[in-house]
């Protein structure tokens, strides 16, 4: 077969060419064409069908998620943000903290466990790009129906791929969640998330300049895993009609990642590295196309030089591979051989596969001929931007005018208990523990705080104990009822979280997951949801660093409740002074925090009892979660609350029932005037939390509460062995605790 050179493209015009099985719109081909004033070659073809893909370029998003750029907060923390690798931001005493959120869905329901597995690799690698040593990860899940037998398959594969990639490379994994519903069934959501500590000179871009310097390519070999992967898994929808693409799926190999890392890291402190770049999606396609257009120059590239796990994989094959723990680095000649005797100690295979030249062209060549010969920006950043129609579906109204509100409630006290018993022990309000305790969450020794605490807390200065918070949360029911709103509910519910641990929240990376933007309905989801998302990153002057986009998460006609994952990062000057989650001390007095009022759409009652979505979502006050944060951070600081737990999900019953079982104590609650048991028990009105205060601390904390006009309720204390609601029920701990911990293990027997 004759090799398709650029010479051969310019003069056979006419030759057909795969670009819809490629993924390419003939809009898009044409564009290509016209780019290149020729047909592209084959390897040009590739490169740009995963370049320009959906999960690559963002076409259908980027034109709603510019918002995060025009209404960024003014925040002095912010040393890099959207468009690199990852984003960076000041915690003080000279270190930086990048970190970010990416999704591995499709892969994931293919293969779940090295669909998780590699999206752990691949997120850990963004951060390491970025000139950090990753210091901890956590996993935003979404699974279908609980009782599905298909989630009996998808389910132990992606904990597992996330457990077995985690702790082989020694990360603790500190947070996450995990939510069942059947709207994931064919679709579930695999989010992964990273953070990694530097020094602020240590910052590292993925860019190439200078010409002469060397493009090296170390880690793994090329292998045929991964073609396409999640590039073009990511960018359409799942059709029962098609085979399934195994081979687009990674496989990961986390030894070799733990060596990549020591070995990225040990250069970095011999600033032997001029510019650097990860491969994941779309693999060197992406690796040496956004370096050259972040350069000051161009790149030429000797294909036939890099290591091949399957010496028959052809030059598009090798351009298309998304095989894991390979990175691309850009070094001065005189820092190569130093930079080679460094990897061979890290028994990390390193090959100078090309250099930075003077001109503006990425040229690629295989045995000496030609068969790229490119603008690299085209490639990397100038690819379609669509602004597809969007509209308010005409399902919308009716579903907000089912006001769960109208649901039937308890009518007697054992009516009450019973449904307190059933929403503690429903699938999303379990315990995740089979799950977690698959995970090390305290390996390297400097976990503070984690699953099932609000926020996961690591130290990152021994001396000092200054630390930094994260936490990730995303509710789908409520952004089906309001995009706009869920989002905002998203952010405050995560914002609310790191603040609940003592940590003050300082910026945002967000993983929107969607359905097809190819639907109007969809759309209109993602618009509103940016928006939503954009405004109150604005007032809670939380900007947003970086993250991700998933769309086409739906199967035939059938999309995902849209769920767009928010992860707050916050910083905490001293660690041994956070705020855990547990009432563990007789005595203690029971605050609620906040506004209570009745409503119920989208709440855990309403799915649980009466398997109802309808009406609103609680109402979202961004001054209150501000006002909310900082009295929780002073009271942390200041020793005035022992416990903090945020009220979210399955409401204030669901805090106090995880806070006991936590400390192993009983609580005895009074409801307050102007409320009935149900709707102080159940309602999830947001900007709440529950706290614990030592009788001590009372005057002082209700003090500063009165002071700063954050309503403060006295409801109960901390006593006995059951949690008693006065005048209504009483339930032993140990009969909630196998209510609360035997569900999940149940299921997934």
């Amino acid at each position: 077969m004759t090799l398709d050179t650029v010479k051969h493209a310019a003069e056979t015009p006419d030759v057909e060419q795969p670009w819809a099985e490629l993924g390419l719109k003939k809009d898009e081909y044409e564009r290509i064409r016209e780019i290149l004033g020729r047909r592209p070659t084959g390897a040009e073809l590739a490169m740009y069908s995963v370049m320009w893909s959906e999960h690559c370029s963002y076409k259908s998003s980027k034109v709603h998620l510019k918002q995060f750029g025009e209404k960024a907060p003014e925040n002095d923390a912010m040393l890099v943000g959207i468009g690199e690798n990852a984003g960076v931001v000041d915690v003080g005493q000279g270190y930086a903290v990048t970190f970010k959120v990416e999704s591995h869905n499709h892969p994931s329901y293919i293969e779940p466990y090295q669909g998780a597995a590699t999206g752990v690799g691949g997120i850990v690698r963004d951060i390491l790009a970025m000139g950090a040593r990753p210091v901890a990860v956590v996993d935003p899940l979404r699974f279908g129906a609980a009782d599905h037998p298909d989630t009996k398959r998808v389910l132990p594969g992606v904990v597992a791929g996330i457990g077995g990639y985690g702790n082989c490379l020694g990360l603790p994994n500190i947070g996450g969640e995990v939510v069942f519903d059947s709207c994931y069934q064919g679709n579930p959501l695999v989010n992964a998330g990273c953070i990694g500590v530097m020094k602020h000179e240590d910052i590292h871009l993925a860019k190439a300049s200078g010409p002469g310097n060397k493009v090296i390519l170390y880690g793994a070999r090329t292998g045929g895993d991964g073609i396409g992967g999640v590039s073009v898994l990511a960018s359409e929808t799942f059709d029962d009609t098609k085979p399934a693409k195994r081979p687009a799926v990674q496989v990961g190999d986390p030894f070799q990642e733990k060596l990549l890392i020591e070995c990225t890291l040990e250069v970095f402190a011999e600033k032997l590295v001029a510019g650097i770049q990860d491969l994941g999606g779309a693999g060197l396609s992406c690796a040496t196309s956004e370096l050259a257009s972040a350069g000051t120059g161009g790149m030429r590239v000797e294909l036939d030089t890099v290591p091949l796990r399957d010496a028959t994989l052809s030059p598009e094959e090798i351009l298309m591979s998304e095989s894991q723990e390979r990175m691309c680095a850009i070094v001065e000649p005189q820092h190569v051989d130093r930079f080679m005797e460094i990897c061979e100690k890290w028994d990390v295979i390193a090959t100078v596969i090309g250099e930075v030249t003077d001109g503006d062209r990425l040229e690629i060549f295989w045995h000496g001929e030609q068969i790229v010969d490119v603008p690299p920006g085209t490639v990397a950043h100038e690819g379609p931007t669509y602004h597809r129609p969007y509209e308010r579906p005409e399902w919308q109204d009716a579903l907000q005018a089912d006001d769960a509100g109208k649901l039937a409630r308890p009518r007697t006290a054992d009516e009450l208990r019973a449904q307190v018993l059933q929403v503690v022990a429903s699938p999303n309000q379990a315990s995740k523990a089979w799950i977690t305790d698959q995970y090390d969450r305290f390996v390297q020794g400097n976990t503070v705080l984690a699953q099932p605490e609000d926020a996961g807390v690591v130290r990152i200065d021994e001396e000092t104990n200054l630390g930094v918070a994260i936490a990730t949360d995303g509710n789908g029911r409520y952004a089906k009822l309001d995009p706009y709103t869920g989002a905002q509910l998203a952010l405050a519910e995560a914002y609310r979280n790191v603040a609940a641990t003592g940590a003050k929240p300082l910026a945002v990376s967000d993983c929107l997951n969607f359905g097809s933007p190819e639907d109007p309905g969809v759309m209109w989801q993602f618009a509103e949801a940016t928006r939503g998302l954009a405004d109150a990153c604005q007032q809670l002057g939380t900007p947003v660093t970086g993250g991700n986009v998933s769309l086409y998460n739906q199967t035939g006609d059938v999309a995902i409740h849209p769920t767009p994952v928010v992860a707050v990062l916050g910083v905490i000057d001293d660690v041994t002074r956070r705020t855990p989650m547990a009432f563990a001390e007789e005595g203690q007095l029971l605050y609620l925090l906040g506004d209570t009022r009745e409503e119920f759409g989208g709440s855990a009652w309403s799915q649980v009892v009466h398997d109802h979505l309808g009406g609103l979502p609680p109402r979202v006050d961004l001054d209150r979660e501000k006002l909310l944060g900082e009295i929780l951070v002073s009271a942390s600081r200041d020793g005035m609350v022992d416990a903090a737990h945020d009220l979210s999900d399955g409401g204030l019953i669901q805090a106090v029932t995880e806070s006991c079982l936590r400390g192993g104590q009983g609580a005895r609650l009074v409801v307050p005037d102007g409320l009935d048991a149900f709707t102080f028990l159940f309602s999830e009105s947001a900007g709440r939390a529950v706290v614990a205060v030592p009788r001590s601390e009372e005057l002082r904390f209700t003090d500063m509460c009165g002071a700063r006009g954050l309503p403060a309720t006295r409801i109960g204390v901390v006593d006995g062995d059951a949690i008693d609601v006065q005048g209504e029920f009483s339930i032993a701990l140990e009969e909630l605790r196998t209510a609360h911990e035997a569900t999940i293990p149940a299921l997934l027997a």
